[in-house]
């Protein structure tokens, strides 16, 4: 009889519930707007430097061929997360499909995956622009900017692929209402009854390889071109070369930060209400700002933006 209760609570935990931000009700319609305006100017942000970047022919370099991938990325990233949250806004406790929540965890892991690779790669072609100038079209081809790009969304899709199995064998029989507003990893685990140390193991490792080695790269890569840049004599060209680095510096700290945060957790230490509002930075806020820093810190940007408005004016 027990083996069959646990059997039947199981199977009804093949449907989740999504509590999102329920105990708000009388803030729903606000938080849909809000949203919903954050989402729009985020599409219209990325879809910009994705159409700059692939039509101006000053902006054919590899940093912004990283560029345009990473805003693609973070296109795919939202619309993974955000119209489901928004719809969560106007029904309450949504309900998802099994099948429907691993896939939802798994594109989400993937394409930030993607994205912190994507960022690591960045700074090391930052990296060789500033330290060896002289080698960069040597070093940074495009035949090696096509592998680096495929092996960091090959290498996010398998950590995921494996990651999303192993927390989707878990028997869910305790309860099916996640108290996210998405299928994260530390709530989804929260719901599991049976022992998840082996899974909270695989979720640390995953983490270190998708977050903390690259970060530490980044890390590694700054350091030799702040070493090289205060061997630069002249203000001016200081100056130049902490403003090509500046934004992607602006966009890599919260991204990073606030997946740490999240994610090289045990479960004991799960804190609902915090992580959603964490959770609500790196998938609303961040990606957000990501096109203003670029577009506001990058003159060539800038300059192929006037240059596009003015060729389609009257």
């Amino acid at each position: 009889m027990e083996m069959n209760r646990l059997q039947k609570n199981h199977t009804l935990s093949s449907e989740f519930v999504i509590l999102g931000f329920g105990d708000l009700a009388e803030l729903q319609i606000f938080f849909f707007g809000l949203f919903l305006i954050m989402h729009l100017v985020t599409l219209a942000g990325h879809t910009t430097i994705v159409l700059l970047t692939l039509i101006d022919s000053c902006l054919q370099t590899p940093m912004y061929f990283f560029l345009r991938n990473l805003s693609t990325v973070e296109i795919c990233y939202t619309l993974v997360i955000v119209p489901n949250m928004l719809a969560n806004f106007l029904s309450r406790n949504q309900r998802m499909p099994f099948l429907g929540c691993a896939l939802q965890m798994h594109f989400f892991v993937a394409l930030g995956g993607a994205e912190c690779f994507l960022l690591a790669v960045m700074a090391y072609d930052r990296f060789v622009a500033i330290c060896k100038p002289l080698h960069y079209t040597l070093l940074i081809t495009r035949t090696l900017c096509l592998q680096m790009l495929a092996l960091a969304c090959i290498g996010s899709f398998a950590l995921s692929l494996t990651l999303t199995t192993l927390i989707f064998l878990l028997p869910f029989c305790q309860s099916h209402e996640i108290n996210h507003f998405f299928c994260d990893i530390p709530a989804v685990l929260f719901l599991a009854c049976s022992d998840t140390r082996a899974n909270e193991i695989a979720v640390f490792l995953v983490c270190t390889l998708i977050l903390l080695i690259p970060f530490l790269l980044i890390l590694l890569s700054y350091g030799f071109i702040i070493a090289a840049v205060l061997r630069i004599r002249s203000a001016a060209g200081r100056s130049k070369a902490f403003s090509t680095c500046a934004g992607h510096l602006l966009v890599s700290l919260p991204h990073y930060g606030c997946a740490v945060f999240i994610y090289i957790c045990p479960k004991s230490c799960y804190a609902p209400d915090q992580d959603k509002i964490v959770s609500l930075i790196y998938t609303n806020v961040t990606p957000m700002l990501y096109p203003m820093i670029y577009s506001l810190r990058n003159k060539e940007v800038k300059g192929a933006l006037g240059r596009l408005l003015h060729s389609h004016s009257p």
